[in-house]
């Protein structure tokens, strides 16, 4: 089999939510359960940290991550969804799972004959496992796909578990009220395992607490042991000032990211305690200095030119896009290009009534089948005074805010509203 081929049936024979959104969704784990026996169990044969919340725990599991690597602990790092290449969701020590390894996992599954019929997540997840317990890894940090009760990788029990926050999202398969979402998120908690929150007010937090005690899981709450003095905002990262490990400069330095980096030191201080004693205050200064090449995290607030200045971000849902809209209003991006597009199953018009008015808007889509078309969402958008030309795929949508920009001082050009409108970005610079 060649990579081609594998890739080819992971994307085209198994369920893929990227694809098909909630038909693809196989709420359970009877079928991962038995597709990881199969396989040998080899979740079992791993230390891991499991981090749920519907945004920031990407960064947060990358920041994680990034710290252990750089304290010399071999460290895997499963996430979703990609950008450029499906390796990236399978990593250690920042390195994607070799196209080798795909095609024998794939073929494996294809032998066995197993009558599973897994989802695309199922089995990659499974892989993931897979391909940990191989290699030895010390830890792995395992970040959850949608969910977290019914979410293939909750058949872990982990050293810790992590929620970094509650928005709604996904609605018609979490439920349609934060205590419901958070309900769904808190189903990674497992008993006597501590967890650590980063921000939960009122109901959402009762949920929380109430489930942690009903498993006599110790909880903390990062909102109220802040574990930093200042969050810094400097030309290019953040510093925080003050934190158990010293100062910190960090590489991320979207608004949202100081609630990420203090949910993020708060798990490694108590990882330091409790067995990772190599975490030093070098070590995770370098973590969360070198993150995106320690973990390969990719699109958030990410500097893709300065001249022009152009920044892309994944953030996709209104919890996300409470922080975005607060850092495009900042003055110094000048005037704004925003080359925009979204999936069809997000609440599109609470997301539109954030982003700036005072804008040009490029109006695009992605090139994945829940993709909204552009002309629709130019339509919707006209609704909430957003002025724009449509265009029919990002490389031409971020074309012609080139062209727009050009002489132009100062300007910035954002490309966002969806993850797969960033990759289709990143995938256009690529080829150039």
């Amino acid at each position: 089999m060649t990579y081609s081929e594998a890739i080819d049936f992971l994307f085209e024979s198994t369920p893929m939510f990227q694809n098909i959104g909630a038909h693809a969704y196989k709420p359970g784990l009877h079928t991962v359960t038995a597709l990881s026996t199969a396989f040998g169990d080899p979740h079992k044969q791993l230390k891991t940290i499991h981090v749920a919340g519907t945004n920031g725990k990407g960064s947060t599991s990358s920041l994680i991550a990034a710290s252990l690597t750089a304290a010399g602990y071999r460290t895997g790092l499963y996430t979703s969804p990609h950008l450029l290449d499906f390796r990236e969701r399978i990593r250690i020590d920042g390195e994607m799972i070799s196209e080798e390894e795909v095609c024998s996992f794939v073929s494996k599954y294809l032998d066995m004959e197993s009558g599973l019929a897994p989802s695309f997540f199922e089995l990659t997840t499974v892989m993931a496992f897979d391909h940990f317990a191989r290699h030895g890894v010390d830890v792995a940090v395992i970040e959850v796909g949608l969910g977290g009760r019914l979410d293939s990788t909750n058949i872990i029990t982990p050293e810790l578990s992590i929620i970094t926050n509650i928005s709604k999202d996904h609605t018609a398969l979490l439920g349609d009220t934060l205590p419901e979402i958070a309900a769904e998120k808190a189903g990674i908690i497992k008993p006597g395992i501590p967890v650590i929150i980063g921000e939960a007010e009122g109901e959402v937090r009762r949920v929380f607490a109430d489930t942690a005690a009903a498993h006599s899981s110790p909880i903390t709450f990062a909102q109220d042991n802040l574990p930093y003095a200042s969050a810094e905002a400097m030309s290019d990262t953040i510093r925080y000032t003050a934190t158990p490990f010293g100062d910190i400069d960090c590489a991320l330095t979207g608004t949202c990211q100081p609630h990420n980096a203090a949910t993020a030191l708060l798990a490694l201080q108590y990882l330091q305690q409790h067995g990772f004693d190599r975490l030093t205050a070098e070590s995770i200064s370098r973590g969360f200095k070198d993150v995106n090449t320690l973990s390969g995290l990719m699109g958030r607030w990410m500097t893709v030119s300065t001249d022009p200045h152009v920044i892309c971000d994944t953030g996709h849902n209104a919890g996300g896009w409470q922080y975005l809209s607060r850092q495009l209003a900042d003055p110094a991006l000048g005037h704004l290009h925003m080359v925009i597009g979204f999936v069809n199953d997000k609440d599109i018009s609470t997301i539109l009534s954030m982003m700036p008015r005072q804008a040009t808007y490029y109006f695009t889509s992605a090139s994945v089948r829940r993709a909204l078309p552009a002309t629709d969402l130019q339509q919707i958008a006209a609704t909430h005074h957003l002025q724009g030309t449509a265009y029919p795929t990002v490389a031409e949508a971020y074309t012609a805010a080139l062209a727009a920009t050009h002489g132009e001082a100062p300007t910035t050009i954002f490309v966002g509203g969806s993850t797969f409108i960033v990759a289709d970005l990143l995938t256009h610079l690529k080829n150039l």
